[in-house]
């Protein structure tokens, strides 16, 4: 039973989803997964309303019955304001975010997926491709178990759903883009009473102190799980900006802002900081090639306005499946590889445009007085407000909207793709 349709590597979010839309085709579908469940996964536990509705097209029950805290919107500081504004009313979207700790959150989808038909294996270690006589991807070579005994699955078709890593994708010549942002998270989490909140606290306006007060192209957030802990963090969205900062010491300045009842700095901490990359704006391309698909982190699909990586995950897992589904119902040569070969420009039209304008706003983040007089003068006008959040997080109903959703759809537009 080394034979599948397909065969995806990772259960992340987009291993899962990839595998459970595969699953829900007819397709025999394999998920070879490295760790064991439940794991740790360096990431802010937050889903924004596009990650709501991933969750909601897959069938997952997200009442708070089932486990679910959720949040009505985003309290946002910034130049010495702060302003609380919900999640707008779009009738493409749901009005609310949702948090769960990975460790819960990819567990549960990976069961998801094995439910719908999906063959998860986890503790299996993919070493590199499997290539026929032309160079194609034909499986993957594996060492499976804790006495590592070496494998080989194959299938017509592989998905790489590894991350950042992208080690098949890496063994294909298909490496990381130098000119697309790298951004870095750090988090902990702390035992606190800010845990039940209605808004997830976020600031863009970090700035180093010191002579030469150069603002982080990044932001903090303070999440409240709603089991006694906040989730704490920094995310800085482009390593090319601030090399030498210092995340700890920039996370511990931006959390003692709080009042101290409010028990957010380290010594609250139940874990320790830890960080993980954020690879954004399609960085490795393309997303196809010689029998592979690549999905949400490695294909860099992590959106650089806001370093929101989920939901993209399980939406470009769900179009790999789409994809492959429809490769694999044809016959083998040029149809299918038509097919195929439509994936990195599915990808390029779906998120293209908005990477785009995100590298610009990093850009912007990285100017601290720009930051400060956005934040100080922005924050005291809601349209304004409102207006930002549906743009960074690439939420509207387009052309059918109202006056903000046709401005932001026209101004999307106007971007060239990245």
């Amino acid at each position: 039973m080394t034979v599948a349709d397909v065969i995806v590597v990772g259960a992340g979010p987009a291993g899962s989803s990839a595998a459970w839309w595969s699953a829900q085709a007819g397709l025999d579908v394999v998920v070879l997964e490295k760790a064991a469940f439940p794991r740790e996964k360096v990431c802010g536990d937050g889903l924004t309303p596009r990650g709501v509705k991933a969750l909601d097209d897959m069938g997952i029950d997200t009442s708070p019955a089932a486990g679910w805290t959720r949040h009505k919107g985003l309290r946002v500081h910034g130049g010495g304001q702060v302003v609380e504004v919900d999640w707008p009313q779009l009738s493409r979207w749901p009005d609310y975010s949702l948090v769960r700790p990975r460790r819960e959150l990819d567990a549960m989808l990976a069961a998801h997926a094995e439910a719908a038909g999906a063959r998860v294996h986890t503790e299996v270690t993919v070493t590199e491709p499997l290539l026929d006589d032309a160079g194609r991807v034909t499986g993957v070579r594996a060492h499976a178990g804790p006495d590592k005994e070496p494998v080989t699955w194959r299938a017509p078709l592989v998905v790489s759903a590894e991350g950042l890593s992208g080690r098949l994708a890496k063994s294909l010549g298909l490496v990381r883009r130098e000119d697309r942002p790298l951004g870095i998270a750090v988090r902990r989490y702390v035992r606190t009473p800010r845990t039940d909140d209605d808004y997830l606290d976020i600031s863009f306006d970090l700035t180093e102190q010191g002579p030469s007060r150069e603002s982080m192209p990044g932001y903090g957030w303070v999440f409240g799980m709603g089991d006694g802990t906040a989730n704490v963090g920094f995310g800085l969205l482009d390593t090319r900006r601030a090399t030498g900062s210092d995340h700890r010491e920039t996370l511990r300045r931006w959390l003692a802002t709080f009042p101290p009842e409010e028990q957010l700095g380290e010594e609250f901490a139940v874990t320790p900081l830890r960080g993980a990359g954020l690879p954004m704006a399609l960085h490795r391309q393309p997303a196809y090639t010689r029998g592979l698909l690549l999905t949400g982190d490695a294909a860099g699909t992590v959106n650089p306005f806001n370093g929101e990586g989920i939901s993209y995950a399980m939406e470009t897992g769900r179009m790999a499946a789409e994809t492959a589904a429809e490769a694999l119902a044809a016959a083998e040569g040029p149809i299918r590889e038509g097919a195929l070969r439509r994936y990195p420009a599915r990808l390029s039209a779906a998120y293209g445009r908005h990477h785009r304008l995100g590298m610009g706003f990093l850009a912007l983040l990285s100017r601290p007085e720009l930051v400060r007089f956005a934040t100080a003068h922005g924050l005291k006008r809601p349209v304004l407000v409102n207006a930002a959040l549906r743009l960074m997080g690439n939420l509207s109903d387009g052309r059918t909207g109202d006056a903000v959703d046709r401005a932001v759809a026209a101004l999307t537009r106007l971007a060239p793709a990245v």
